[in-house]
Protein backbone atom coordinates (compact mmCIF):
# COMPACT_ATOMS: atom_id res chain seq x y z
CA UNK A 1 0.00 0.00 0.00
CA UNK A 2 1.50 3.35 -1.40
CA UNK A 3 0.78 6.93 1.23
CA UNK A 4 -0.36 9.40 -0.22
CA UNK A 5 1.52 12.27 -0.78
CA UNK A 6 0.52 15.53 -1.15
CA UNK A 7 3.04 18.09 -1.47
CA UNK A 8 2.86 22.28 -2.38
CA UNK A 9 4.78 24.21 -4.46
CA UNK A 10 4.20 27.41 -4.02
CA UNK A 11 6.44 28.56 -6.44
CA UNK A 12 7.50 32.95 -6.63
CA UNK A 13 4.32 33.62 -4.37
CA UNK A 14 4.38 34.67 -0.59
CA UNK A 15 5.69 36.92 1.94
CA UNK A 16 6.59 36.46 5.96
CA UNK A 17 3.39 37.79 6.91
CA UNK A 18 1.16 35.73 4.14
CA UNK A 19 3.37 32.54 4.84
CA UNK A 20 2.71 32.76 8.39
CA UNK A 21 -0.94 32.66 8.24
CA UNK A 22 -1.03 30.19 5.53
CA UNK A 23 1.22 27.74 7.74
CA UNK A 24 -0.82 28.83 10.82
CA UNK A 25 -3.98 27.63 9.20
CA UNK A 26 -2.52 23.88 7.62
CA UNK A 27 -1.44 23.62 10.65
CA UNK A 28 -4.34 23.92 12.51
CA UNK A 29 -6.15 21.26 10.44
CA UNK A 30 -3.56 18.88 9.95
CA UNK A 31 -5.27 16.67 12.77
CA UNK A 32 -7.96 16.20 10.24
CA UNK A 33 -5.60 14.36 7.79
CA UNK A 34 -5.47 10.68 8.31
CA UNK A 35 -2.99 8.75 6.62
CA UNK A 36 -1.76 11.38 3.83
CA UNK A 37 1.95 12.83 3.83
CA UNK A 38 2.05 16.64 3.42
CA UNK A 39 4.80 18.46 2.63
CA UNK A 40 5.46 22.56 1.54
CA UNK A 41 8.20 23.78 -1.48
CA UNK A 42 8.92 26.71 -0.89
CA UNK A 43 11.08 29.43 -2.07
CA UNK A 44 14.78 29.43 -0.72
CA UNK A 45 14.73 32.58 1.23
CA UNK A 46 11.70 31.45 3.27
CA UNK A 47 12.39 28.12 4.13
CA UNK A 48 14.08 29.26 7.58
CA UNK A 49 11.01 30.68 8.28
CA UNK A 50 9.38 27.21 7.57
CA UNK A 51 11.58 25.08 9.23
CA UNK A 52 10.40 27.70 12.53
CA UNK A 53 6.95 27.17 11.83
CA UNK A 54 6.94 23.00 11.16
CA UNK A 55 9.65 21.78 13.23
CA UNK A 56 7.83 19.22 15.18
CA UNK A 57 4.90 18.86 13.09
CA UNK A 58 3.95 15.74 10.70
CA UNK A 59 4.07 18.51 8.11
CA UNK A 60 7.67 18.23 5.67
CA UNK A 61 9.67 20.98 4.02
CA UNK A 62 11.63 21.10 0.94
CA UNK A 63 13.02 23.52 -1.83
CA UNK A 64 11.25 23.69 -5.38
CA UNK A 65 14.93 23.48 -7.32
CA UNK A 66 18.47 22.94 -6.15
CA UNK A 67 21.61 22.91 -7.77
CA UNK A 68 23.61 19.62 -9.16
CA UNK A 69 27.05 21.35 -7.81
CA UNK A 70 28.18 20.99 -4.02
CA UNK A 71 29.85 23.96 -3.64
CA UNK A 72 31.74 27.00 -5.43
CA UNK A 73 31.47 29.44 -7.83
CA UNK A 74 28.02 29.10 -8.61
CA UNK A 75 26.71 32.56 -8.38
CA UNK A 76 23.04 32.37 -7.17
CA UNK A 77 22.85 28.49 -6.48
CA UNK A 78 21.93 26.52 -3.33
CA UNK A 79 23.70 23.58 -2.80
CA UNK A 80 21.85 20.32 -1.12
CA UNK A 81 24.17 20.68 2.07
CA UNK A 82 22.82 23.96 2.47
CA UNK A 83 18.84 22.28 2.06
CA UNK A 84 19.98 19.96 4.93
CA UNK A 85 21.01 23.00 6.92
CA UNK A 86 17.10 23.95 6.93
CA UNK A 87 15.96 20.92 7.55
CA UNK A 88 14.10 19.97 4.12
CA UNK A 89 12.88 16.42 3.40
CA UNK A 90 12.45 17.63 -0.39
CA UNK A 91 13.68 18.88 -3.67
CA UNK A 92 11.57 19.21 -6.83
CA UNK A 93 13.56 18.85 -9.70
CA UNK A 94 13.02 19.38 -13.22
CA UNK A 95 9.54 20.91 -13.23
CA UNK A 96 8.69 22.06 -16.15
CA UNK A 97 9.22 25.45 -15.57
CA UNK A 98 12.40 24.93 -15.26
CA UNK A 99 12.29 23.04 -18.31
CA UNK A 100 10.98 25.15 -20.58
CA UNK A 101 11.92 28.70 -19.22
CA UNK A 102 14.97 28.00 -17.75
CA UNK A 103 16.40 25.20 -20.17
CA UNK A 104 17.02 22.64 -17.60
CA UNK A 105 17.34 19.25 -19.76
CA UNK A 106 16.77 15.74 -19.11
CA UNK A 107 20.51 14.81 -18.44
CA UNK A 108 20.42 17.96 -15.72
CA UNK A 109 17.54 16.89 -14.47
CA UNK A 110 18.55 13.69 -13.80
CA UNK A 111 22.11 14.39 -12.25
CA UNK A 112 20.16 16.48 -9.73
CA UNK A 113 17.77 14.17 -9.24
CA UNK A 114 20.94 11.77 -8.26
CA UNK A 115 22.51 14.72 -6.19
CA UNK A 116 19.43 14.78 -4.25
CA UNK A 117 18.82 11.33 -3.58
CA UNK A 118 22.62 11.07 -2.63
CA UNK A 119 22.13 13.50 0.36
CA UNK A 120 19.53 12.23 1.97
CA UNK A 121 16.85 13.80 0.26
CA UNK A 122 14.09 13.32 -1.61
CA UNK A 123 13.56 14.25 -5.06
CA UNK A 124 10.30 15.18 -6.65
CA UNK A 125 10.67 13.94 -10.26
CA UNK A 126 8.50 16.19 -12.53
CA UNK A 127 7.61 14.84 -15.66
CA UNK A 128 5.26 15.65 -18.40
CA UNK A 129 4.17 16.75 -21.94
CA UNK A 130 3.49 19.85 -23.24
CA UNK A 131 -0.51 20.59 -25.01
CA UNK A 132 1.53 19.80 -28.65
CA UNK A 133 2.72 16.82 -27.72
CA UNK A 134 -0.40 15.77 -26.36
CA UNK A 135 -2.55 16.70 -29.47
CA UNK A 136 0.12 14.87 -31.09
CA UNK A 137 -0.51 11.33 -29.19
CA UNK A 138 3.35 11.36 -27.83
CA UNK A 139 2.37 11.72 -24.11
CA UNK A 140 4.01 8.31 -23.29
CA UNK A 141 6.96 8.74 -25.11
CA UNK A 142 7.63 12.27 -23.41
CA UNK A 143 7.17 10.76 -20.33
CA UNK A 144 9.26 7.87 -21.02
CA UNK A 145 12.16 10.00 -22.48
CA UNK A 146 12.27 12.13 -19.42
CA UNK A 147 11.88 8.83 -17.17
CA UNK A 148 14.78 6.58 -18.88
CA UNK A 149 17.09 9.89 -18.52
CA UNK A 150 16.50 9.40 -14.54
CA UNK A 151 16.66 5.03 -14.71
CA UNK A 152 19.80 5.37 -16.92
CA UNK A 153 21.59 7.93 -14.70
CA UNK A 154 20.73 6.18 -10.80
CA UNK A 155 19.41 3.02 -11.97
CA UNK A 156 15.43 2.19 -12.20
CA UNK A 157 16.01 0.92 -8.22
CA UNK A 158 16.57 5.16 -7.13
CA UNK A 159 12.92 5.66 -7.91
CA UNK A 160 11.84 4.57 -4.74
CA UNK A 161 13.99 6.83 -3.08
CA UNK A 162 11.66 9.90 -4.32
CA UNK A 163 8.57 10.59 -5.98
CA UNK A 164 7.35 11.09 -9.51
CA UNK A 165 5.05 14.34 -10.16
CA UNK A 166 2.90 13.66 -13.24
CA UNK A 167 2.24 17.13 -14.58
CA UNK A 168 0.98 17.37 -17.75
CA UNK A 169 1.90 21.02 -18.65
CA UNK A 170 -0.73 22.42 -20.61
CA UNK A 171 -2.83 21.60 -17.16
CA UNK A 172 -0.55 23.89 -15.30
CA UNK A 173 -1.65 27.02 -13.77
CA UNK A 174 -4.23 27.05 -16.71
CA UNK A 175 -7.25 25.88 -14.86
CA UNK A 176 -7.61 23.56 -17.28
CA UNK A 177 -7.08 19.88 -15.47
CA UNK A 178 -7.09 16.24 -17.38
CA UNK A 179 -10.33 14.21 -16.64
CA UNK A 180 -9.45 11.86 -13.84
CA UNK A 181 -9.42 8.52 -16.60
CA UNK A 182 -6.85 10.84 -18.99
CA UNK A 183 -4.79 11.04 -15.52
CA UNK A 184 -4.73 8.18 -14.33
CA UNK A 185 -4.13 6.17 -18.41
CA UNK A 186 -1.00 8.49 -18.12
CA UNK A 187 -0.03 6.93 -14.13
CA UNK A 188 -0.71 3.61 -15.03
CA UNK A 189 1.61 4.13 -18.10
CA UNK A 190 4.50 5.85 -16.48
CA UNK A 191 3.99 2.81 -13.65
CA UNK A 192 4.15 0.06 -16.64
CA UNK A 193 7.26 2.03 -18.09
CA UNK A 194 9.10 1.44 -14.69
CA UNK A 195 7.72 -2.24 -14.61
CA UNK A 196 8.97 -3.34 -17.24
CA UNK A 197 12.26 -2.54 -16.02
CA UNK A 198 11.24 -3.08 -12.65
CA UNK A 199 7.89 -4.60 -10.85
CA UNK A 200 8.57 -4.57 -7.47
CA UNK A 201 9.81 -0.85 -7.98
CA UNK A 202 7.26 -0.04 -10.05
CA UNK A 203 4.70 -1.26 -7.26
CA UNK A 204 6.70 0.71 -4.61
CA UNK A 205 7.10 4.01 -6.28
CA UNK A 206 4.51 6.79 -5.74
CA UNK A 207 3.33 8.96 -8.65
CA UNK A 208 1.44 12.12 -7.88
CA UNK A 209 -0.43 14.31 -9.94
CA UNK A 210 0.60 17.82 -10.86
CA UNK A 211 -2.00 19.35 -13.23
CA UNK A 212 -4.08 22.52 -11.47
CA UNK A 213 -5.45 19.26 -8.53
CA UNK A 214 -7.71 21.58 -6.24
CA UNK A 215 -10.27 21.17 -3.60
CA UNK A 216 -12.37 20.51 -5.95
CA UNK A 217 -11.69 17.93 -8.03
CA UNK A 218 -8.96 15.88 -5.61
CA UNK A 219 -11.41 13.56 -4.33
CA UNK A 220 -12.33 12.17 -8.03
CA UNK A 221 -8.52 12.24 -9.55
CA UNK A 222 -7.18 10.57 -5.83
CA UNK A 223 -9.62 8.02 -6.58
CA UNK A 224 -7.75 6.84 -9.49
CA UNK A 225 -6.00 3.22 -8.61
CA UNK A 226 -2.94 4.71 -10.28
CA UNK A 227 -2.51 8.24 -8.45
CA UNK A 228 -0.78 8.57 -5.43
CA UNK A 229 -1.03 12.30 -3.85
CA UNK A 230 -0.88 15.67 -6.08
CA UNK A 231 1.67 18.61 -6.63
CA UNK A 232 -0.12 21.09 -5.62
CA UNK A 233 0.19 25.13 -7.07
CA UNK A 234 -2.27 27.56 -6.93
CA UNK A 235 -4.28 25.58 -4.03
CA UNK A 236 -1.71 25.21 -1.57
CA UNK A 237 -1.54 28.94 -1.23
CA UNK A 238 -4.65 28.99 0.27
CA UNK A 239 -4.77 27.01 3.74
CA UNK A 240 -8.67 25.80 3.74
CA UNK A 241 -8.03 24.14 0.17
CA UNK A 242 -4.65 22.66 0.82
CA UNK A 243 -5.82 20.48 3.78
CA UNK A 244 -9.04 20.04 1.61
CA UNK A 245 -6.68 17.80 -0.65
CA UNK A 246 -4.91 16.45 2.20
CA UNK A 247 -8.08 15.04 3.61
CA UNK A 248 -9.41 13.45 0.40
CA UNK A 249 -5.88 11.59 -0.13
CA UNK A 250 -6.66 10.26 3.33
Amino acid sequence: MRQPIIAGNWKMNGSRESIKALLDGIKAGIGEVKSAEVAVCAPFVYLADVQAQLDGTPIAWGAQNVSKEASGAFTGEIATSMLLDFGCSYAIVGHSERRSLYGETDELVAEKFEVVRQAGLKPILCIGETLEEREKGVTTDVCARQLNAVIEHSGVEALVDGVIAYEPVWAIGTGKTATPEQAQETHAAIRQLVAEKNADVAAKVRIQYGGSMNAGNAAELLAMEDIDGGLIGGASLKADDFLAICKAAG
